[in-house]
C-alpha cells in the first residue's frame, strides 16, 4: 500500500457511484478533501482478521476478494468492485476486522477515518445517511450469507450421519443376500442327501416341532462364553460318534439357536438313528436361511425408519403454516438423526417424557432447528462416555422441554452473549454462532421462551412452548 496525489476526477468518479449519485457535491468534495488516497498492489490486502477497522474504505477503481478461513481453507465470501464501500461505517460498532480483503485487480482507495464520522453527520445528514443504508445492507446480506453457511453445516453434518447409518444396514443387506444366494445353491450332493432321505412324514413333523421352536431364538442365545464353547463342543462330539465329519458349523449354528445335546438326541430318536447329516445339515440350512431373511427385513426395516425419519424431520409434505404438534415426533426423528453423534462419543440418552402433554400450534420443521441446535451442541460439549436427559411435562399454560448435558459448562462471562448472533466458543471453522441465534428467533416467533442454566457438569437449556388453540 503506498499514499498517492489525489487527482482532480475523483469528484465526478464518486458522482458515478449508485451511493453518492443523489449527494451534494459539496459534501462529496468535503469527503475528499478528509480522506487518504491510496493504491494497493495485486495480493495485498486491505485488511486482515483482527486488524483494527479505524477507515471506511472507498473503492474507486479495481477489484479485491472478501475471503474467510473455514476448516483450514479460505473460502469466498464474495468481491467488491468499483463503487464499493466497505470498512467500519458511520455508527457501526465493528472494532476489528473478520475477514482477508485480497486484492485482485490493483485498488484505488479512499480512506476515511473514523473520527471523521462525527463531523460528517454535521456537514451532510444526507451523506451520512446514504452510508448507514450501505451498513444495512451489508449487515443484511452477511447474515444471510452466514444463516445459508449455518444451514449448509447442519446439514452437512446431518448428511454424513445419515450416510453413516444407512452403510450399515445397507451392507448387512448386500452382506445377507449373497449369503443366502450361496446357500440356495448347496452342492449337489446335499441336495441329492436331502432328496433321498428315508424318513416318514409323523418323523418329519416331529423333526419339525423341534425346529420351530428353536426357531423363535431368531434373535439368537447369548451365553457365557465358557457356557457356549463347552455346549458347542458337546454337541461337536456328539456329532463326529454319529458320522458327521464336518460338524462344527453345524454346532454353531444349532449353539446360536438354543440348541443343547439332549435336542440332538432327540432328533436322533425321532428318525431311529437314520439319515442324521442329511438331517442335521437341513436343519441348519433352515435356521441360517431363516436367520438371513430375518435380518435383511430388519435391515430393510431399519432403513425405512432412518428414510420416515428425514421425511418427519424435514416435514416434506406439510405446508408452513402452523398446526397442532406433537414435540415428541420432532425430538425424536431429531435424536435418530443425530444418533450416529451419540455413537461416536458413547453418549447416553435419558428420556423422561410425558407423552400426555397437550399438542402445541408451531412449524414442526422450525422446531426440530431448534432440537437440532441444542441437541447437538450439548453432544459437541460433552466428552466420551458423557450423559443427554431429555425432559418434557406441562408447566402450566406451557409445554416445558429440558435438554440437559453432562459437559464442562458454559463460562459466566460468556451467558450473555450466549444467545447473541455470530457469538460462539467453538475453533474456527466448527460454529458460525447462528445456531442458538437461531434457537431463539424460533422460539420467540412461536410466542415462547428459551432459557440457559449451566454448572460445569450440568448444562439445561428449557424452552417453553404456548400449549395450541
Amino acid at each position: 500500500m503506498k499514499q498517492i496525489e489525489q487527482t482532480p476526477d475523483l469528484l465526478n468518479r464518486l458522482q458515478e457511484f449508485e451511493v453518492f449519485r443523489q449527494i451534494d457535491p459539496k459534501a462529496l468534495q468535503w469527503l475528499i478533501d478528509q480522506s487518504e488516497y491510496v493504491l494497493y498492489e495485486i495480493d495485498e490486502f486491505l485488511f486482515r482478521p483482527g486488524n483494527p477497522s479505524d477507515y471506511m474504505l472507498i473503492l474507486v477503481d479495481g477489484v479485491c476478494s472478501v475471503e474467510f478461513q473455514q476448516k483450514g481453507e479460505m473460502q469466498l465470501a464474495g468481491t467488491w468492485e468499483k463503487g464499493d464501500v466497505t470498512g467500519v461505517l458511520p455508527f457501526s460498532r465493528m472494532k476489528e476486522a473478520k475477514a482477508y480483503g485480497r486484492v485482485l485487480e490493483p485498488c484505488y482507495v479512499l480512506k476515511l477515518h473514523r473520527e471523521h464520522f462525527t463531523e460528517m453527520v454535521n456537514q451532510s445528514f444526507e451523506l451520512t445517511q446514504a452510508l448507514v443504508a450501505v451498513m444495512t445492507d451489508r449487515v443484511r446480506d452477511y447474515t444471510e450469507l452466514r444463516l445459508q453457511n449455518e444451514k449448509l453445516m447442519s446439514l452437512g453434518k446431518l448428511s454424513a450421519g445419515l450416510a453413516h447409518e444407512l452403510n450399515n444396514p445397507a451392507a448387512a443387506m448386500v452382506r445377507n443376500a449373497d449369503e443366502l444366494h450361496k446357500r440356495q445353491h448347496q452342492t449337489p450332493e446335499r441336495f441329492k442327501a436331502i432328496m433321498t432321505m428315508r424318513v416318514t412324514p409323523e418323523q418329519t413333523d416331529q423333526v419339525n416341532e423341534v425346529l420351530f421352536s428353536k426357531m423363535e431364538n431368531i434373535q439368537g442365545i447369548e451365553l457365557p462364553l465358557l457356557e457356549r464353547e463347552s455346549r458347542k463342543d458337546d454337541i461337536c462330539d456328539w456329532l463326529y460318534d454319529q458320522g458327521l465329519t464336518d460338524g462344527d458349523d453345524i454346532a454353531d449354528t444349532l449353539v446360536d439357536f438354543g440348541f443343547e445335546l439332549e435336542d440332538c438326541e432327540k432328533i436322533a430318536e425321532i428318525v431311529e438313528g437314520k439319515d442324521l447329516a442329511p438331517i442335521f445339515w437341513w436343519l441348519e440350512s433352515s435356521l441360517t436361511l431363516e436367520k438371513l431373511v430375518v435380518e435383511i427385513k430388519e435391515s430393510a426395516g431399519r432403513i425405512a425408519t432412518l428414510i420416515q425419519a428425514v421425511k418427519s424431520y424435514s416435514h416434506m409434505d406439510r405446508g408452513s403454516a402452523p398446526v397442532p404438534t406433537d414435540i415428541h415426533d420432532g425430538l425424536k426423528s431429531t435424536i435418530v438423526m443425530l444418533k450416529h453423534k451419540f455413537k461416536q462419543k458413547d453418549i447416553q440418552l435419558e428420556k423422561d417424557l410425558d407423552f400426555n402433554v397437550p399438542k402445541v400450534n408451531a412449524n414442526p420443521g422450525e422446531l426440530n432447528q431448534v432440537w437440532t441446535n441444542i441437541i447437538d451442541n450439548a453432544l459437541d460439549a460433552m466428552q466420551q462416555k458423557g450423559t443427554l436427559h431429555i425432559t418434557t411435562r406441562a408447566d402450566h399454560r406451557f409445554v416445558r422441554v429440558d435438554i440437559t448435558d453432562s459437559g464442562s459448562g458454559i463460562p459466566e462471562e460468556n451467558m450473555a452473549q450466549l444467545f447473541d448472533p455470530f457469538f460462539t466458543t467453538k475453533p474456527i471453522g466448527q460454529g458460525t454462532g447462528m445456531g442458538l441465534d437461531i434457537v431463539k428467533k424460533i422460539v420467540t416467533k412461536h410466542k415462547g421462551d428459551v432459557q440457559v442454566k449451566s454448572k460445569p457438569g450440568e448444562t439445561t437449556f428449557t424452552v417453553c412452548l404456548p400449549v395450541g388453540k
